[in-house]
């Protein structure tokens, strides 16, 4: 496809914004704003890149597209939903509960590794596993609670447990309790996700595994499994979308 004008990628976490522009294909800028500076923020961006004329928009944390205050911008603004036209099958059964998420990152499957089996790991607030075949065809997969999601639960569902920040560790026995609850918050997820893609490789043959997310690299150098990851994964599958949409 053709890649003409900047393009702006809004991508709307559980806990903060990511704001990108793409030119041409290439990343020119990404910036990671807390939720209640992202009107400031977008003002910003606007200033600086005046250049944009598309827009495409992701979220799972605000309810309905009003609640973005996008609505001064200019040119064509595209919403991930289940209505979007997309590069790949969608077999998931419930598509209209589909996170816009999930479905950047399995257009971002197909587009960066075409005709390949692949497994898309999102290590962010949650896991999530999402899986497109060589046929492209999006199957679904599984959500599980991420790093930080672990720390909070052991803390906010005991009476005396601390909350405690990601940290390297190497100790598979903790001797106090800060190191137990690291060994099993990280141990316990990286041996998960080991498992995992090993049963996905029992299914699918020459399988490629990608991981992505604020996480990944914390993770990645803790898995046995061989992965390749991925900074910025989602937001280019983002802007695969809008382009794919602008046809």
């Amino acid at each position: 496809f053709d890649l003409c004008n900047m393009n702006l990628i809004i991508d709307a976490g559980n806990t903060s914004v990511k704001l990108a522009v793409f030119k041409e294909n290439e990343l020119l800028s990404v910036q990671q704003t807390a939720l209640k500076e992202f009107d400031s923020t977008l003002a910003t961006f606007m200033n600086q890149y005046p250049e944009i004329t598309d827009t495409i928009v992701s979220s799972v944390s605000f309810e309905d597209k009003d609640s973005l205050g996008l609505l001064n911008l200019s040119g064509q603004v595209i919403y991930v939903d289940q209505h979007l036209k997309l590069p790949f099958e969608n077999h998931y059964g419930s598509p209209e509960s589909l996170g816009a998420d999930r479905i950047a990152l399995a257009a971002s499957a197909v587009l960066q590794y075409p005709d390949k089996n692949a497994l898309i790991l999102d290590a962010g607030t949650c896991i999530t596993y999402d899986l497109v075949t060589e046929y492209k065809c999006y199957l679904g997969g599984a959500i599980s609670p991420g790093l930080h999601m672990r720390y909070r639960a052991l803390h906010e569902y005991t009476s005396r447990l601390p909350l405690l920040k990601t940290t390297d560790i190497d100790e598979l026995i903790g001797n106090t309790t800060e190191n137990s609850i690291h060994s099993g918050v990280i141990n316990g997820l990286c041996r998960e996700i080991d498992g995992v893609i090993g049963q996905y490789q029992s299914l699918y043959e020459h399988l490629t595994v990608i991981l992505t997310g604020g996480d990944a690299v914390f993770l990645s150098k803790r898995l046995k499994k061989a992965i390749f990851a991925h900074s910025n994964f989602l937001l280019e599958g983002l802007n695969f979308l809008l382009e794919y949409n602008k046809r």
